[in-house]
């Protein structure tokens, strides 16, 4: 699988508070911006390597979280057909890290 969607692909919705894509690059800009790095939980991959386990975005150390590269991360979050749920900042104007991977059951 094409590690990045096209644009055409992508999508992107917003409200007054919150965005909602599946845009590669608007996400890892998002995350990179507020010094994260994709992640995945530890001990939640399958055993037959086809699945990398819940993503995440790891913000400070942690230990039940794996840093893992873009390629994967991308990989996993279009298998899954998520969406990523984000605010970009706070009701008093300070950036936010607000996000939720949401289900786009299509």
């Amino acid at each position: 699988m094409e590690a990045t969607k096209t644009k055409a692909k992508a999508q992107t919705q917003t409200d007054n508070s919150s965005k909602t894509t599946t845009d590669h690059e608007e996400i890892r800009r998002w995350v990179e911006d507020r010094g994260g790095k994709p992640a995945l939980v530890k001990g939640t991959e399958g055993k037959d390597d086809e699945h990398a386990g819940l993503l995440r975005i790891k913000f400070q150390e942690d230990e039940k979280l794996e840093e893992t590269d873009w390629e994967t991360f991308f990989a996993t979050f279009d298998e899954k057909n998520l969406q990523f749920l984000y605010q970009e900042e706070t009701k008093e104007h300070k950036t936010s890290r607000f996000f939720k991977f949401i289900s786009d059951k299509k």
